[in-house]
C-alpha cells in the first residue's frame, strides 16, 4: 500500500472514532454519583452537610404534569444542634435538581 492509501486510512479511522465517541457521549445519562455530588453542591451553597445518600435505581417523578426518570437522594444538615433530614430528585437526563422537600 502506498503511504497516501495508508494516512487516507487512519484519518478516516480516526474521524470515524471521534463521530462514534460524540454520539456515546451525547446519549449518556448522569450517573448517581455526578446527581449526588451536584446535589450536595447545590445544599452546600446554604450551609454545610452531615451526609448525604441516594439511589442507585431511577424512578419516575411526576411534577407539575410532566414526567421524570430521576434519581432520588437526600441529605442531612446540623442546624442549632439538631439533624435535619432533606429528600431531592435529580433528573437523570440533565442532573438538575428537580424538586426537595424536607424528610419527616
Amino acid at each position: 500500500m502506498s503511504k497516501r492509501k495508508v494516512l487516507l486510512a487512519a484519518a478516516f479511522g480516526i474521524a470515524i472514532g471521534y463521530i462514534a465517541r460524540q454520539q456515546v457521549n451525547n446519549q449518556m445519562k448522569v450517573t448517581p454519583e455526578k446527581a449526588l455530588n451536584h446535589a450536595k453542591e447545590m445544599f452546600k451553597r446554604q450551609g454545610p452537610i452531615s451526609g448525604s445518600w441516594i439511589y442507585m435505581k431511577p424512578e419516575e417523578l411526576e411534577r407539575n404534569g410532566l414526567l421524570y426518570d430521576v434519581y432520588r437522594g437526600g441529605v442531612t444538615r446540623n442546624i442549632d444542634g439538631t439533624n435535619k433530614q432533606y429528600d431531592f430528585y435529580v433528573d437523570i437526563e440533565t442532573g438538575a435538581v428537580i424538586d426537595t422537600e424536607a424528610a419527616v
